[in-house]
């Protein structure tokens, strides 16, 4: 089969799992957790599966498969396109002025992630390739760490995860400096030597990003992600550059070509971390991984939802190298751990992936039906 394929059908399925412990963030809980997954049929008959981002806010993952299967999908069903990228250039292209008209570039962006995971998987798949391999990848044994440590019971959730064969670790930080550096304390006793980074999701000012540097020095971080908001001035980023002891983190809330062209250009980031079911996909995604390696930089694919976004993920970390690790949450989700195949399989600190065509994995949605909201 060729790369070429004509689109037979497209459907996003939304599903909510109730959460007995919500998910905190420094910007707000997480009461559920959501997942869009999306897929594409050809007129051979193969399928692709995707996932769009679907987070917040919290009605948003409907709105998210509204989109797919109202607005982009008519403009896709039964045409012929010539892979994944031109799919994608094709959705974007057409729906800028609708996205600018109705304040929604995000839920658009996301949405179109979906579709182009979708399509990437369907298009290793008409290789009889796995994805990673389609990618351009070279070995199938990735880096992973635990992601999501919630400020409270962050020991026990650390602890959990080491047990799981984890060996590297994430906490969620911007809850105060006594219950930040507490948790700090408690999983750097945890992984020893090991990989500990630290996330504020934006949580600080300037002043309390610059008031909390010298306290988080002790611990060696390996990174420190979004300490302010995203959208903050690039002198503010400098600064924090400049008085920091770890490298800073970001990349989830950037979402375009020319605002990372921005930050590979400078030494602000030391690792950087787009997020291919929020913005890009991998048709844009797989190119911008390669410039953050070539710029001397870290890629670290960021994910947390479901189980499809997660491996998708995982093989473009495979396709493209580098020294990165795979983000894993810890948190509850069989919304997560049904879907994700081999990236459940943590042995020390690693995960393998298979070489079974495209992600490798058909859902199973009936399993899940009794969360399906849409």
């Amino acid at each position: 089969m060729t790369d070429s394929f004509t689109i037979r059908s497209i459907e996003a399925f939304c599903y909510r799992y109730p959460l007995v412990t919500p998910v905190v963030t420094s910007f707000g809980k997480m009461l559920n957790r959501p997942a869009v997954f999306v897929r594409v049929i050809d007129e051979d008959g193969v399928e692709g599966w995707g996932e769009a981002w679907s987070n917040f806010p919290a009605p948003g993952a409907e709105h998210r498969a509204r989109l797919v299967n109202e607005v982009l999908a008519p403009g896709l069903v039964g045409r012929k396109f010539d892979g994944p990228a031109d799919a994608f250039e094709t959705l974007r292209k057409g729906t800028e002025v609708l996205a600018l008209q109705c304040g929604e570039p995000g839920p658009f962006a996301q949405a179109i992630s979906g579709i182009d995971l979708a399509l990437w998987d369907l298009s290793a798949r008409r290789q009889r390739l796995p994805l990673w391999r389609l990618l351009g990848g070279q070995s199938r044994r990735i880096k992973v760490y635990a992601s999501g440590i919630n400020p409270g019971g962050a020991r026990q959730t650390g602890e959990a995860a080491l047990a799981r064969g984890h060996r590297a670790l994430k906490l969620k930080v911007g809850f105060g400096a006594d219950t930040d550096l507490g948790n700090l304390t408690a999983l750097r006793g945890l992984v020893g030597a090991g990989m500990l980074a630290a996330d504020a999701n934006q949580g600080w000012s300037m002043g309390q990003a610059l008031q909390m540097l010298p306290r988080l020095a002790e611990f060696d971080l390996r990174w420190l992600e979004e300490p302010i908001r995203a959208d903050r001035p690039r002198e503010e980023w400098r600064g924090l550059r400049a008085l920091a002891k770890m490298p800073i983190a970001a990349g989830e809330n950037i979402s375009s070509i020319e605002a990372f062209k921005e930050v590979l250009s400078e030494s602000v980031l030391g690792v950087v971390q787009p997020d291919i079911a929020k913005w890009g996909g991998l048709s844009l995604c797989a190119g911008l991984a390669r410039d953050i390696l070539g710029a001397g930089k870290t890629f670290c694919p960021h994910y947390l939802g479901g189980g499809l976004g997660l491996l998708a993920s995982a093989h473009l970390l495979a396709g493209i190298g580098g020294d990165g690790w795979l983000e894993v949450d810890a948190n509850d989700n069989p919304l997560r751990d049904s879907f994700c195949g081999p990236v459940m399989n943590v042995r020390e600190g690693t995960v393998t992936l298979g070489e079974d065509p495209g992600l490798g994995i058909t859902p199973d949605l009936p399993a899940i039906e009794r969360y399906r909201s849409i």
